[in-house]
C-alpha cells in the first residue's frame, strides 16, 4: 500500500512524515499463522508479529461489551448514543482503567486461555506463565503515548518476555492505534543505556531521589524515550508502522521494540485497548505484576540502591 492513499498521521501532537521511506504498513503475518518457525523468524526480524483476524471476534467484542458496560455505570459513556459505541462524554479525556480488568470474565478468558495463550506456549516451545496485571485503557481523544519501550517498566524478571496489544474494537487510523518502529530493536548500540534503567529504581544516597520517588510517589525516571516521533525515527531509522485494526487482530512484540501509538482524533470517540504479558514459566518474572494484587508501580514497587 502506497502512503500516498493515507490520510496525514499524527502522534503525540506531531506530524509523520509520510514519505513511503519514513512510514509503513504493519506486516500481516496471517500467510504464516500456524507455521511457529517461521513466525519466529519473522519476529526475530521484525521484532514484533501481526495477524489479521487471528481471534474470535465475537470473543473481543464479548469483552468489549462488558468493558464499556462498566465505564456506562462510571459515567463516563454519553447516554445519547449506544453503549458499544464508547462515545464518551465531553471532556472525560483519557482514561487508564486496569481495575476494569478485574473479574471481567470474558477478558480474562480473552487473554488468558484459549488461542491467545496456545499462540506463546506454541511460540516459546514450552509452558507459559503471564502477567496477573492487566493494562486496559480507554483513550478518549488527545494525545497518544509517546515513544518507549516496555522493558523498563517491567524488567526485574527475563526481558525475553513479550506485550499483546489488544484492540477491543474496529480502530481507524483517526482513532489511532498502535505504532511501531521498524528495526528499533536491533539498535542496542541506542537502546543501551535506555532499555535497561527501572523506572522504580532510585539511588538511596540521593536526598533529592528518595524525596521523589519514596516521599513523593514519583519516579526518578519516567520510561519515556521521546516526545517527538519523527526525531526518533530519524535517530533510529526505519519506518513509524501501523495499520487500521480490527476486533480480532493479534499484535505482539518484545521488550526492545520501540512503539508509541496515534492521536485520537475522533470527535468523542474512547479507542480501547489492553497490553497484557507472557513469558516462559521457566524464566523469572517481575514480582510487580504477579499476585492477587500485584504491587506495580505504587510503592511496594519501589527498589532503592547505591549508586
Amino acid at each position: 500500500m502506497s502512503t500516498a492513499t493515507l490520510p496525514q498521521i499524527i502522534s503525540y501532537g506531531r506530524e509523520l512524515d509520510m514519505s513511503d521511506d519514513k512510514f509503513g504498513i504493519i506486516r500481516d503475518s496471517a500467510d504464516a499463522a500456524n507455521d511457529f518457525e517461521e513466525l519466529r523468524r519473522r519476529c526475530d526480524e521484525d521484532g514484533y508479529i501481526y495477524i489479521k483476524n487471528y481471534l474470535d471476534r465475537e470473543k473481543v467484542l464479548d469483552a468489549r461489551r462488558e468493558i464499556v458496560n462498566r465505564l456506562d455505570k462510571e459515567g463516563i459513556l454519553d447516554p445519547d448514543y449506544p453503549t458499544m459505541d464508547a462515545i464518551a462524554k465531553p471532556n472525560s479525556g483519557y482514561g487508564f482503567k486496569p481495575e476494569m480488568a478485574n473479574g471481567c470474565v470474558p477478558l480474562q478468558e480473552l487473554l488468558y486461555s484459549g488461542k491467545v495463550t496456545d499462540f506463546y506456549r506454541q511460540f516459546y516451545g514450552e509452558n507459559i506463565r503471564h502477567y496477573d496485571y492487566t493494562w486496559l485503557r480507554a483513550l478518549g481523544p488527545g494525545l497518544g503515548t509517546n515513544p518507549h519501550c516496555d522493558l523498563p517498566y517491567m524488567g526485574r524478571g527475563t526481558n525475553k518476555h513479550m506485550t499483546c496489544w489488544m484492540p477491543y474494537g474496529d480502530i481507524s487510523f483517526e482513532l489511532g492505534g498502535l505504532m511501531i518502529l521498524e528495526g528499533s530493536h536491533k539498535r542496542m548500540d541506542l537502546l543501551e543505556n535506555y532499555v535497561f534503567r527501572d523506572v522504580d529504581g532510585y539511588c538511596e544516597n540521593n536526598e533529592s531521589q528518595v524525596k521523589k520517588v519514596v516521599d513523593d510517589g514519583g519516579w526518578s525516571f519516567t520510561g519515556t524515550l521521546s516526545h517527538n516521533p519523527p526525531i526518533v525515527r530519524s535517530k533510529f531509522g526505519g519506518r513509524w508502522l501501523t495499520t487500521e485494526f480490527e476486533a480480532g487482530d493479534f499484535l505482539t512484540f518484545g521488550m526492545f521494540l520501540v512503539h508509541a501509538s496515534l492521536d485520537n482524533q475522533s470527535k468523542n470517540r474512547l479507542r480501547i485497548s489492553s497490553d497484557s504479558r507472557y513469558q516462559r514459566a521457566s524464566e523469572p518474572i517481575d514480582e510487580r505484576w504477579v499476585g492477587a494484587n500485584p504491587p506495580g508501580h505504587g510503592p511496594n514497587g519501589k527498589r532503592g540502591l547505591i549508586c
